[in-house]
C-alpha cells in the first residue's frame, strides 16, 4: 500500500489519474460537487463510482435506445437482475456479467468469481439461481497461451458453478484471432421466484441497520472496476491484484441464508444488494441513493481477513461472496442469529440517516463526508465522437467476395472441423448440467430447456453474439444477434419474453469504436422492439483491447422464453425415419462474415443484406405456432456453416440418416442466410404444417433409417459419410488442444 497523499499532494502529483478520473472529473468534483480537495478515500471512492464499469459515463446516452418496459416487465435495469412475470404469480430473474480482463490475466478465478457475482445478483433479488449459461469468445486454437485460457477459463466457469449446485446448462463458445490477446468471458444467471418474494437494493428508514453479511474482507479486487475500465495490454498480465479469489462453498451458504431471510422474514429485511463491482462502497451508496437516504458506515466493523487495512482499501475491495443489507431497527440479532447458524458473519457496520451525506469513520477518524449523489448521480456523462470505421467505407467500393469452385465433400468435412462449428462437449462435459433434475434440453442443442415444477410451464434460455457479422455492420449485426436468440428459442417451442446483453467493445474514446456501439446497439433495439421484447438488465464491458488491437464488436444477447405446455419442447435431433424434411425461409448467397469465408479466406470482408424485421418476426411466429401445435418432430435454427452443418447436427447421436434434394448450388449450402430453420415432420402431419407455413416451407427431402446422407443440389450428387463426419465433429477441438502446434 502506497503512504497515503494529502489533499494537496493529490491535486499537485494526480495519482487519479492511474485510477481512471480525468482531470475534468477532478476538478469538477472539488470546485462544483465538493467545494474542497478531496481526500485519498474519497478520490478513491470517485474513482471507481466514475469509471464506466460503475457509471456508464460513456454508454448512458446509447442504452437510451433500448426498449426497457412492457406488459411482463416488474423490474427493469437499476437493479441487480431484471424481472419477468411469468404468470401464475411466478417470474424468471436473469442478468449476464462480463469478466474479461480478470480472465485474461487470471483465467480460473476471472471466470470463477464472474460466475460467482452473477449468482449473487440473482439471490439478492429474492430468486433461486436454476441455470447459468455462458458466452465464450477466444482466440484459435494455434498457441499454447489460447490451449491455457480455454483449460483454465472452463474450469473456472464449472468449479464454481458445480460446488454451487446450479447447472451449467447452454451458451456459446466461439473462435477468431481477435480474441486471442482479450478473450471474452460473459456469464448468464436464470433464476425462479414467487411474485411476493421480490426485493430491492434500498437502505431506507432512519436508524435502521447497515449490516454487512457473508465473507470478510481482503485486499484482493482492489480497484477491479478500475481494471475493468481501462485498456489492456502485456504489461498488464502481472495485475493479478485486481483480480478477485472465489470460495463457492461460502456462496452457497450465503445463497442460503440469503433466500431464508428473503422468503421467511420480509419483516426484519429493507434491502439486500451484492457487494460486485466496486465493493462495499457501490452497494452502500447505491442502496442509499435509491432511497434518497443518508449512510454512516464504522470501518473498523467490517470484518477483515487482513491486518492494518486502510478505508480506501475496505472501500475498494472486491472480495467475493459478500451481501449488504439494510435491517429493520431491533432485528439485528435475529439476522445475526441466522446466519450465524449458517456459519456465516453478519456485522452491522452502519445505520440510515437523515439527509443525504455519506459518511466513513476509521479508526476515531471521519475519513469521508459528501453527498450520496456525487457518487451516483453526478457523474458526468461524455458524449462519445463517432466515425464510421474506414474498413467499411472501403467495403462498399469492393467486389462481392463469392466461392469459387472447390470440392464439396472435402468443405464438409472440413467445416465440421472448425472450431466454432464443432462439438464442444469436451467443454461442456466440465459443467454440471442435470444437477436439480430440472434439465430438459442441455447443452448442445439450439436452446437449453428447464421445467418449472409443479406446473405444465418451461423456460427456454440462450446466449447469442457473432462479432463477425457486427464487425462487418454494426447495425444489421446487432439486429442479427437478437433474431439469432429469438430463434435458437423459437427452434425449441418457446415464445421470447425479454433479453439481457453484455456489450463488449474496444477503447470507446476512439471514434470508429463509439460509432460501432451506438450502431449495432441501435440494430439490436430495433429488433427488440420488432418482437415486442424488453431489455431488462445487462452490462457494458469496454476497453476490451491488447496493445491498442480491439476486439470485435460483440454485444452477447442473452434470451429467455416460456413453453406453456413443457411436453412440447423440441430439440434439433431427428426422431423417426420417414418424417419429411422442410426448409424454411429463403436462401441466398449470404458469404459476408459466414464460415465458409474465414476458412478460405482466412479472413472476413464484404457487406451484410439488410434485414427485413417485419419478415422476420413473422417467419419466427409461424415456425413457433408450428412447434406450439405440436406439428414438429424436430427443429433446428440455422446459423453458422449454414444448411449442409444443420442437416448433419440433427443426425449426430442418432442412428438415422438424410435423403435430400435442394435447388440450391453448393456453395449455397453454406450460405448463412439468417431466419432459416431445418425441420421434420410426421407424414401424417406434412398437410397441416404445409397449411400452416404457407409459401415459407420446401420440402427437400425425408429421414430414412440407415446411418447414410444422400445429397443432390442443382450441379452434384453426393453421398456422404456421416459417421466420419460425426467424428470429426467431435473430435476437431480435443485434437487441436492435444496439438503440439
Amino acid at each position: 500500500m502506497t503512504k497515503k497523499l494529502t489533499p494537496e499532494q493529490i491535486q499537485q502529483q494526480k495519482p487519479y489519474l492511474a485510477w481512471g478520473l480525468s482531470e475534468k472529473e477532478y476538478d469538477y468534483i472539488s470546485q462544483r460537487l465538493l467545494g474542497r480537495l478531496p481526500n485519498y478515500t474519497e478520490t478513491g471512492l470517485f474513482a471507481v463510482m466514475w469509471s464506466e464499469h460503475c457509471s456508464y459515463k460513456m454508454s448512458k446516452p446509447v442504452l437510451r435506445e433500448f426498449p426497457s418496459t412492457g406488459k411482463r416487465v416488474l423490474q427493469g435495469p437499476g437493479e441487480g437482475a431484471g424481472i419477468l412475470d411469468i404468470g401464475d404469480q411466478q417470474a424468471v430473474v436473469f442478468k449476464a456479467e462480463s469478466h474479461n480482463h480478470p480472465s485474461a490475466v487470471e483465467p480460473y478465478e476471472g471466470a470463477a468469481t464472474g460466475v460467482g457475482g452473477i449468482i449473487r445478483d440473482i439471490f439478492s433479488m429474492g430468486a433461486r439461481p436454476i441455470a447459468m449459461l455462458d458466452s465464450l469468445h477466444f482466440g484459435e486454437i494455434d498457441q499454447p497461451r489460447t490451449k491455457y485460457l480455454i483449460n483454465e477459463i472452463v474450469a473456472g466457469i464449472g468449479g464454481y458453478g458445480n460446488c454451487m449446485g446450479i447447472p451449467t446448462v447452454g451458451g456459446e463458445t466461439t473462435f477468431d484471432p481477435c480474441y486471442t490477446g482479450n478473450p471474452l468471458v460473459n456469464a448468464m444467471c436464470v433464476g425462479l421466484m414467487d411474485q411476493a418474494d421480490m426485493q430491492k437494493g434500498r437502505a431506507q428508514g432512519i436508524g435502521n441497520a447497515v449490516m454487512y453479511v457473508g465473507a470478510k474482507t481482503g485486499r484482493d479486487g482492489i480497484h477491479g472496476a478500475t481494471f475493468a475500465s481501462a485498456d489492456f495490454a502485456d504489461d498488464k498480465e502481472t495485475q493479478r491484484s485486481a483480480v478477485q479469489v472465489g470460495d463457492p462453498f461460502m456462496e452457497k451458504l450465503l445463497l442460503e441464508a440469503c433466500l431464508e431471510l428473503t422468503h421467511k422474514h420480509q419483516d426484519w429485511l429493507i434491502g439486500i444488494q451484492d457487494m460486485g463491482a466496486a465493493g462495499l462502497v457501490s452497494s452502500s451508496c447505491e442502496m442509499a441513493a435509491k432511497a434518497d437516504s443518508g449512510m454512516e458506515l464504522e470501518l473498523d466493523q467490517v470484518p477483515q481477513r487482513e491486518p492494518g487495512m486502510s478505508a480506501y482499501e475496505i472501500m475498494l475491495s472486491e472480495s467475493q461472496e459478500r451481501m449488504l443489507l439494510c435491517i429493520k431497527k431491533g432485528f439485528e440479532k435475529p439476522v445475526q442469529d441466522l446466519f450465524e447458524s449458517y456459519g456465516l458473519e453478519a456485522v452491522v457496520i452502519g445505520r440510515v440517516t437523515a439527509g443525504h451525506q455519506y459518511i466513513l469513520h476509521h479508526q476515531g477518524n471521519k475519513v469521508t463526508d459528501i453527498p450520496v449523489s456525487s457518487l451516483t448521480d453526478d457523474v458526468l456523462e461524455e458524449q462519445g465522437t463517432e466515425v464510421m470505421p474506414s474498413r467499411l467505407q472501403q467495403a462498399a467500393l469492393q467486389p462481392v467476395w463469392q466461392p469459387t469452385e472447390f470440392d464439396f465433400a472435402a468443405t464438409f468435412y472440413q467445416m465440421l472441423q472448425q472450431p466454432t462449428i464443432a462439438a464442444k462437449t469436451s467443454i461442456t462435459q466440465t459443467y454440471d448440467s442435470q444437477v436439480r433434475t430440472n434439465t430438459v434440453v442441455g447443452p448442445g442443442s439450439d436452446a437449453a430447456v428447464l421445467r418449472i415444477r409443479r406446473t405444465t410451464k418451461g423456460l427456454a434460455m440462450t446466449t447469442d453474439g457473432n462479432g463477425r457479422f457486427v464487425y462487418l455492420n454494426p447495425e444489421i449485426g446487432g439486429k442479427l444477434a437478437v433474431l439469432e436468440a429469438a430463434a435458437n428459442l423459437v427452434a425449441s417451442g418457446a415464445e421470447p419474453l425479454g433479453i439481457t446483453d453484455c456489450l463488449n467493445y474496444g477503447d470507446p474514446h476512439d471514434p470508429e469504436v463509439y460509432w460501432e456501439l451506438h450502431q449495432s446497439v441501435k440494430g439490436m433495439a430495433a429488433a427488440c422492439r420488432a418482437l415486442e421484447i424488453p431489455v431488462i438488465s445487462g452490462n457494458v464491458s469496454l476497453y476490451n483491447e491488447t496493445n491498442q488491437q480491439a476486439i470485435y464488436p460483440t454485444p452477447m444477447v442473452g434470451m429467455v422464453g416460456l413453453i406453456n405446455d413443457i411436453q412440447k419442447y423440441e430439440t434439433i435431433k431427428l426422431k423417426n425415419a420417414g418424417d419429411k424434411l422442410f426448409l424454411i425461409g429463403t436462401t441466398t448467397d449470404d458469404y459476408a462474415g459466414s464460415e465458409l469465408q474465414k476458412m478460405l479466406q482466412h479472413e472476413i470482408s464484404g457487406q451484410l443484406a439488410d434485414i427485413d424485421l417485419k419478415q422476420q418476426v413473422a417467419g419466427l411466429q409461424q415456425v413457433l405456432h408450428a412447434v406450439q401445435a405440436g406439428l414438429t418432430s424436430s427443429v433446428h435454427d440455422l446459423s453458422e456453416g449454414g444448411l449442409a452443418i444443420a442437416l448433419a447436427e440433427s443426425t449426430f447421436a442418432t442412428d438415422l440418416g438424410l435423403q435430400v434434394t435442394v435447388p440450391l448450388t453448393d456453395a449455397q449450402l453454406f450460405s448463412e442466410t439468417p431466419g432459416r430453420f431445418l425441420i421434420s415432420v410426421a407424414p401424417a402431419k406434412v398437410a397441416q404444417f404445409t397449411e400452416l407455413m404457407q409459401d415459407k416451407a420446401l420440402l427437400i427431402g425425408e429421414v430414412i433409417p440407415q446411418k447414410k446422407f444422400e445429397l443432390k443440389t442443382l450441379t452434384a450428387t453426393y453421398q456422404l459419410d456421416l459417421l466420419r463426419a460425426q467424428k470429426l465433429w467431435e473430435d476437431a477441438i480435443p485434437c487441436l488442444m492435444k496439438s503440439k502446434a
